[in-house]
């Protein structure tokens, strides 16, 4: 069975379950381990979501909504990424995730929606629409990319319905990487590395849905890769 290592966070038994459900074996990666026995044996490294990365991590100061992550997690995380790429892992990035993978690898990020995007969508949780489960909006998706090619049966003229609740974005995209999903107003949605074997990250909780399996296809294709 194929051991996936999963970022400790607050809300892990999502995640937990989204592996099991599509044959995997879930492994627990936590900060204080040493990045070299955590990834050892492990297929590939799913990132998941959590508090803010640390701005100075990009080359800013915090906005006054930064809500730090656990101590420490930047850095692992960080670190787990890089030895990762190196060794061509297969990488599923979610929400936070998809945020500490881009300025792992050089990107930026947009601080606050709401006050830094004019017209921005609700992508928070501050709407009641926005509930775990619930679908909030669309994202529009490029028709070429490994996103599409997993969620070509729940696209519809290359848009594809998703829950939402992050007050943070992707801004400028790692170099390496490809903006691969768009939301109507702009906000980066999902990423990837087109060069990787897999590698990609998406702004919304794919995990959420482990029980209905809108998103299966997604851990499926990340299990398949890391299986290899």
């Amino acid at each position: 069975m194929t051991v996936i290592g999963i970022t400790a966070c607050r809300k892990l038994e999502d995640y937990r379950q989204s592996i099991l459900h599509v044959g995997g074996e879930p492994r627990t990666l936590d900060s204080s381990m040493a990045v070299e026995a955590a990834l050892a044996g492990v297929g590939g490294l799913m990132l998941t979501g959590g508090g803010d990365v640390d701005p100075s991590r990009y080359g800013e100061a915090p906005h006054a909504t930064f809500e730090a992550a656990e101590p420490g997690r930047d850095e692992f995380e960080s670190a787990l990424i890089a030895a990762a790429r190196t060794r061509n892992l297969p990488i599923f990035a979610i929400c936070r995730g998809v945020q500490i993978l881009n300025v792992a690898c050089g990107g930026t990020l947009v601080q606050d929606i709401p006050s830094q995007i004019a017209g921005a969508l609700a992508h928070s949780l501050t709407v009641p629409q926005h509930e775990p489960y619930a679908l909030a909006h669309e994202v529009w998706v490029d028709k070429d990319s490994l996103l599409a090619r997993l969620m070509r049966e729940r696209l519809v003229d290359e848009a594809l319905e998703v829950n939402s609740r992050h007050h943070q974005a992707v801004k400028s995209v790692a170099a390496g990487f490809v903006a691969t999903a768009t939301a109507p107003d702009g906000v980066i949605e999902a990423i990837e590395d087109p060069t990787a074997r897999f590698c990609l990250g998406v702004q919304w909780h794919p995990e959420n849905f482990f029980r209905t399996g809108e998103f299966r296809a997604l851990f499926e294709g990340f299990l398949e890769a890391s299986s290899r």
